[in-house]
Parts: structure tokens; C-alpha cells; sequence
């Protein structure tokens, strides 16, 4: 029996899978925790995947590894490969004038939106490496001075575990690459005339591969695969296919689709990234997700068990109150320095129940929104697939069906960016046009009728904070 490694380095933790190459079984696994932070020196990354790999049994014995990761950090490197400073993470919101500088040099407004949508598939946002490299340029000239090559988060733990320290080894995959801001999707190729311009110079960049090529060897000999992000890794855990829309509950929240085309809106509400099977992954992404749940239950003293319950204790709507969850800011819509806000506080609505109840409604509601971005780009939603951590609530399961109007599938818990990231590996051993088919277990199936009361007063909310916020 071959095996096969899945690695996961994401915000919170690092994860990694062992699975039969063939059937996709689990045979064991590891874990550890990261370091808190919008900013983070990847040798805590390094450490985490370490510990989590001893705990997983090593990977003496596996045929193949792949590493999935968070998009879009900043991982600067020097001639000698050291890392220049702390990365800059995703949901690290202090280049968001950078964003805003980049478009306005490209026409400003809809002219400058349109342009970047077309160039790259995407408007730039704080999360983008593109933003981040001009934030660095501009503030901290002395580390810009000592970079020689940026890559990300996946890249750099590719790289490590292949252990050569040549910076010309740097790999990435198309998923990632199209979160970067520099890569084009439909083109497939670098901008790097965009990276200049962000950056005032042409660092080196990783060479994209194609889905299936390899990296680079482990100490062993066994390959490498090319890795991906975390949603593109999520998408093909999940064993998603055009039709399919998958809505994944994180530290982020994420929306996307399995696409045929790549996609270019220049609102900035769809990222037109790549998947890591060489079609498309138009994505929508909240900043805040499974966090406002953390957040509520915080409030309320009780661990997430309990506040599903009270939750679900409560009315459709929680009569009238609304949270708009914008607790770290907000990427979509792009408002990094948003804050949170509850509307609707009456004596009636003012219980636990009731405070629940709009934490996983407004949430969800912010996710729906995303949902709604894609079709009108013209993405099919003939499935939707919850995933991540915050699926686990039975509040998230039940209530997410009267928020989207459809029916709901939630595969049984797992950790589908690892898998995907083991998926891939395994395709990268066997070889071919398609990776492997592997099931994802039990799915279970929400329904009920759609409550469309709930989007209704949560749009007046949030649209009361954005005049406020644009006052």
C-alpha cells in the first residue's frame, strides 16, 4: 500500500494527513498549533510542521507529499535564503492604502478596477502579496533593499522540505500564484511589470507548475507535489466539479466555484483565482467567519456547543436583531477598518438566545452575499458544499439552508485542505490527466425553507454601516 502526505500550514495550525494513495484511507495524523498574529516568522510554521509530522508517524514511509497553505502572505527571502522579516499574513489589513494606491495608478475608479481585473482576474485588497510588497517598499525600505525573491506561505514549505536552499528550487502551483496580484490566470503567466510597479524592482518569483508536476524531492526521494492554497487544496478535498459551490467556515469564510472559464470582475467581489487542476476558482472572501462564533460565545460565557443551542432556541431573524460581523474589518466588501455593530437591541431581543441567533445568522448572511457575487459573474450553483470549522456547529448546518434558500451538503468533518493537498500527491505519484477519485465519506443533507426575512433586514444593516463608514 502506497502512502501519500497532505499537509495543511494554515492561520491557526499546521495539519498533516496520511492516506492510502490509492482509496484516499486516513492511516494517521498530526497536528499543532501557530502562533496568533496578523504577521508570523515562518520558522513558527517550520516548528508546527515538524511537531505535527512526528505526531503523524514521520514521512519516512510515504511516496509522495504535497503542502497546502493560507493564500496570499508575504514571505520575503534574502541571497542567502533567509527570511527578511516576520511574513505578512492574508488578514494583515495595514496595506490597504497600498491596494487603494495601486488602482488609482492604474486609472483610479472603475478604470482602475477594470484594468486590474483584466490584467490579473482580480481588483488588488490588503490580503494580496502585490499590496503587501508596495506596504513594504514604502515603509520598511531597508528590509525591501535586502529582499532578492518573495513567495508564499506554501512555497516556502515546499522549498524547506526539499531542502536544497537554492532560491532558483522556488515552486508554486497555479492556485496560489493567482492570489499573489502579479500572475495571471487567464494567461497564465507573471505580470511582473505589476510587481515592478508595486514594488519599484523585479524580486525573484517561484516557477508555476502544473498541477501534477513535481516540486522537488523530500530527504527520502520521495516527490513533491507543486502544493496550492487553502481553497484551491479545500476544493479538491472535496471533490468539487463546475456546478459545485463550496462555502468554507474558517478563520476566513470563503465562497467559491469550480469553473471552466477564469473570471474578471472588476467590482473586486470576485477574485478570479485558479484551481489546482488547471480550470478556475472565481472566490469570494469574508474576513471574519468561524471567529464571530468564537466572539459570540465569548460574550456570552459558553463554549460553541451551547451557543449552537441557543441559537437554535431562538426565531428565524432573532426578532429583528442583527450582527454585522465585521469584528477584523472586512475584506468583502472592502472595508478593512469596519467594525462589528448589532442592530435592532430591544428588552425583547436582548437574551443569549437571541444574541446566537443573529452571531450565526449575520455570518451566514455575509457568505450568502458572496454567493450572490458569484452568480451574478455567472457562476452555476447547482450544489453547495459546507465546509471547515465552523461547519461543525448544528446551528451553522440548520440555519445556513434558510439563509442561502437551497438545500445544504456537509461532508462528515475533516480536514479537506490537507486531503487535498494528500489528493494531490497521490496524483503526482500515479501519474495522468485527473487525480485520483476519492470518496469524502458520509454527507449529510440540510433543508427546509428558505427564510428570506433574514438577508432582508441584514442588508439594511449593512448597508446603514457602509453609509456610515463612507460618511
Amino acid at each position: 500500500m502506497a502512502l501519500v502526505a497532505g499537509i495543511d500550514s494554515s492561520t491557526q495550525s499546521c495539519k498533516v494527513v496520511i492516506r492510502d494513495a490509492e482509496t484516499g484511507k486516513l492511516v494517521r495524523s498530526g497536528r499543532a498549533a501557530h502562533p496568533d498574529g496578523t504577521e508570523v516568522d515562518p520558522a513558527a510554521w517550520w516548528t508546527a510542521l515538524q511537531e505535527a509530522i512526528s505526531q503523524a508517524g514521520g514521512l519516512d514511509d510515504v511516496a509522495a507529499a504535497a503542502v497546502g497553505a493560507q493564500q496570499h502572505g508575504m514571505v520575503c527571502l534574502d541571497q542567502a535564503g533567509e527570511v527578511v522579516r516576520p511574513a505578512l499574513l492574508w488578514n494583515d489589513t495595514r496595506s490597504a492604502g497600498a491596494a487603494a494606491e495601486l488602482v488609482e495608478e492604474l486609472g483610479g475608479g472603475e478604470t482602475g478596477r477594470r484594468a486590474w481585473a483584466e490584467a490579473v482576474g482580480s481588483v488588488p485588497v490588503a490580503s494580496f502579496t502585490v499590496t503587501k510588497l508596495r506596504w513594504l517598499a514604502r515603509h520598511e525600505p531597508e528590509n525591501a533593499d535586502r529582499t532578492v525573491a518573495v513567495c508564499l506561505p506554501h512555497d516556502w514549505l515546499t522549498w524547506r522540505l526539499g531542502g536544497t536552499g537554492d532560491l532558483e528550487a522556488l515552486r508554486t502551483d497555479r492556485g496560489d500564484a493567482s492570489g499573489t496580484g502579479y500572475w495571471s490566470p487567464a494567461t497564465g503567466a507573471y505580470r511582473l511589470d505589476l510587481l515592478e510597479r508595486a514594488f519599484g524592482r523585479t524580486p525573484a518569483v517561484p516557477t508555476v507548475l502544473g498541477p501534477a508536476e513535481t516540486a522537488g524531492q523530500l530527504p527520502t526521494g520521495a516527490p513533491l507535489g507543486p502544493g496550492t492554497g487553502d481553497n484551491a487544496a479545500a476544493a479538491l478535498g472535496v471533490g468539487a466539479m463546475p456546478g459545485d459551490v463550496v462555502v468554507s467556515i474558517g478563520t476566513s469564510g470563503t465562497v467559491f466555484s469550480v469553473a471552466d472559464a477564469p473570471a474578471a470582475d472588476a467590482s473586486g467581489a470576485v477574485a478570479g483565482f485558479a484551481d489546482a487542476t488547471g480550470r478556475f476558482l472565481p472566490l469570494v472572501c469574508t474576513l471574519n467567519a468561524a471567529r464571530v462564533l468564537d466572539a459570540a460565545a465569548g460574550m456570552l460565557g459558553v463554549n460553541l456547543d451551547e451557543l449552537a443551542k441557543l441559537a437554535l432556541s431562538a426565531p428565524a431573524g432573532a426578532d429583528g436583531l442583527v450582527m454585522v460581523p465585521y469584528l477584523e474589518g472586512e475584506r468583502t466588501p472592502n472595508r478593512p477598518l469596519a467594525t462589528g455593530a448589532m442592530h435592532g437591541l430591544t428588552l425583547r431581543t436582548s437574551t443569549p438566545a437571541h444574541l446566537a441567533r443573529a452571531a450565526v445568522e449575520g455570518m451566514l448572511c455575509a457568505l450568502a452575499d458572496g454567493l450572490d457575487a458569484l452568480v451574478a459573474q455567472g457562476a452555476t450553483a447547482n450544489r453547495i458544499i459546507l465546509v471547515g470549522g465552523g461547519a461543525r456547529s448544528e446551528a451553522v448546518r440548520r440555519i445556513a439552508p434558510e439563509v442561502f434558500g437551497c438545500p445544504v451538503l456537509v461532508p462528515e468533518p475533516g480536514e479537506y485542505v490537507a486531503d487535498g493537498a494528500a489528493r494531490q500527491a497521490a496524483w503526482v505519484l500515479a501519474g495522468g490527466d485527473q487525480p485520483p477519485a476519492w470518496s469524502v465519506g458520509q454527507v449529510q443533507e440540510y433543508g427546509g425553507a428558505g427564510a428570506p426575512h433574514i438577508r432582508e433586514q441584514y442588508a439594511a444593516a449593512r448597508e446603514l454601516i457602509l453609509e456610515r463608514a463612507a460618511g
